[in-house]
């Protein structure tokens, strides 16, 4: 992907995050016993940080896609101060990849935040990060500014990413879903050891942002993740959305591989041992970010029975309009022009969208036949761009576009089957405070008159994000005020399941109700209105009633070279 590209992706987006931790000037240091073995963690501005600890041990060989193994021990004390980890991934241009950065197999580590403070039995945020299920680390967001506040323990880690992590073939190797077991184990890490950093495995919220948030909704929803949390922040990505659980993970797989210009795809054992010999450089030599469809390619699948412990069984759709999930406290929302995540791709697709827009419609929508799927796509078309041509005068009818099928509406359909299924403790809002671009960004003149927050904005308002090789500028007199709600709100939630408890300053919110209303706009003004995005939302509800496609876990039927 081309350097300016990412550029404006990440300015867009009004995000900046550093993936390095100095620890060069830290000298007090603590030393924690966990059931492995002691770590020594070092304080820096009044908290304690301890990167790097093994949480589980990635499998190898063949195995490389199945769930983690358990992390190892030592007897020595282990010290905490490595942050240079990276498990395998495509290099995204604009991350400021540290020099001695190491990009490994064995990478499920997990880090800890600890506020130098007397108290004990601290409640416990745990952070998952984002990337598209492609990229990222732990400590890409540092939870710092929620830990500074003395309320909060806090936990980030590492999970497999891409293929190594999401390769669906519902086969003994490959059953699916590794880096969602990855995070499985890492929840079960924090329940034996947090105590021992000074934390309460009774009182842990799982948060996470982009594929993050996809990816604590979908651990919602898992019978294994029973008694790991009692609380869930996701923050721009919902466990419904068409990227969050592949639609056909074996085709996904046989694409891919022909893209490596494996031929022999119908063959199921053969493509499981391709994958299973792959050099990790050729497993993340595409991060998919550019797909017209609103996929990611290697995510969350629905997992065939294969005799092991499945993470998930189930579509989402089924999960939710049953009930059959844990009803917990849920802080959930989104930007309100989360589509400018888009506008790198903008100019290159612009005249395809004029031309066949159909090519753009989300993954999980089906159609009798093209001429169908072309009907519907010029419905589509005129709601969000009338009878003009799309072009950078109609570029809020593009971030639109994409904020609902990418990010949004999920949201938004995920909130009315939770509520109809009984959930009483939902808090809903959209984050659009605009926070203005620095200059000489590079910016196209047609963005920078778009006053919005971008994908995962209200993220970064309350998670430390450094430098990330973009300069963003000195935060505004407003900017940091608006940081010092947010971060109030998010620890109110994560220390007592309501973003405005009794006795608050702020607005009262109430939680959402089945027509996603009251909803919380957190902007220049912080007011209870509702419902969210309703024209928008009901136009997208009658085409998912009609058109939806459900995932699908990986056939049993053998393939015919196999017979």
């Amino acid at each position: 992907m081309p350097h300016t590209i990412i550029k404006l992706l990440l300015l867009v987006a009004g995000v900046a995050v550093s993936v390095t931790q100095d620890t060069q000037d830290v000298r007090e240091s603590r030393v924690v016993q966990t059931a492995q073995g002691p770590v020594r963690g070092y304080k820096k501005d009044d908290i304690f940080y301890f990167y790097g600890i093994p949480y589980a041990t990635a499998p190898t060989g063949t195995r490389r896609f199945t769930a983690p193994l358990p992390g190892p021990v030592w007897m020595n004390t282990l010290e905490a101060v490595n942050d240079k980890i990276l498990c395998p991934q495509g290099k995204f241009p604009m991350v400021n990849y540290p020099l001695d950065f190491e990009m490994r197999e064995d990478c499920l580590v997990a880090n800890v935040y600890v506020p130098e403070t007397e108290e004990t039995n601290l409640p416990v945020v745990v952070y998952v990060h984002g990337g598209a299920y492609q990229i990222g680390a732990g400590v890409f967001g540092s939870p710092s500014p929620l830990v500074h506040t003395k309320k909060v323990i806090a936990v980030t880690f590492n999970y497999r990413l891409g293929a190594h992590g999401f390769l669906c073939l519902g086969t003994e190797n490959a059953p699916g879903n590794a880096g969602m077991k990855d995070q499985v184990a890492l929840l079960r890490w924090v329940q034996k050891n947090i105590a021992s950093f000074g934390g309460n495995p009774n009182e842990v919220t799982i948060a996470g942002y982009s594929a993050g948030s996809s990816a604590v909704d979908l651990l919602m929803l898992s019978e294994m993740t029973k008694g790991l949390y009692n609380k869930v922040i996701p923050e721009s990505g919902a466990s419904v959305a068409a990227w969050s659980v592949q639609i056909d993970p074996v085709q996904n797989a046989k694409d891919f591989a022909k893209q490596l210009n494996f031929t022999n795809v119908d063959n199921i054992n053969s493509l499981e041992e391709f994958y299973s010999t792959l050099s990790y450089e050729a497993l993340t030599s595409d991060i998919f970010f550019d797909r017209k469809d609103s996929i990611f390619l290697f995510s969350p699948c629905v997992e065939r029975n294969t005799g092991v412990e499945m993470f998930l069984d189930d579509t989402p759709v089924n999960i939710l309009t049953q009930g059959k999930y844990r009803k917990v406290p849920v802080l959930y929302g989104f930007a309100n022009m989360e589509g400018l995540f888009r506008v790198p791709w903008f100019e290159q697709w612009q005249d395809s969208m004029n031309e066949r827009f159909s090519d753009f419609l989300p993954a999980d929508l089906q159609f009798k036949n093209q001429e169908e799927k072309e009907r519907i796509a010029k419905d589509i078309k005129e709601f969000y761009f009338g009878d003009k041509r799309i072009s950078a005068e109609t570029i809020q009818g593009f971030i639109d576009y994409f904020s609902d099928v990418i990010f949004a509406f999920a949201h938004l359909r995920s909130v009315k089957m939770q509520v109809k299924a009984g959930s009483d403790s939902i808090y809903l809002y959209e984050y659009s405070f605009f926070r203005p671009h620095p200059e000489n960004a590079g910016i196209p003149e047609y963005v920078k008159n778009i006053k919005g927050a971008g994908h995962c904005a209200q993220t970064f308002t309350v998670l430390e994000t450094g430098t990330f090789g973009v300069n963003v500028g000195p935060d505004s007199d407003e900017y940091k005020k608006m940081k010092n709600i947010m971060l109030e709100l998010w620890v109110n939630f994560i220390t007592t399941g309501k973003p405005v408890p009794e006795g608050s300053n702020l607005p009262s919110w109430p939680p959402v109700g089945a027509n996603r209303a009251p909803y919380m706009s957190l902007g220049e003004e912080i007011k209870l209105k509702g419902p969210l995005l309703e024209e928008r939302t009901l136009f997208w509800e009658n085409i998912y009633e009609r058109f939806y496609r459900s995932p699908v876990a990986p056939s049993t039927r053998k393939d015919k070279s196999e017979l």
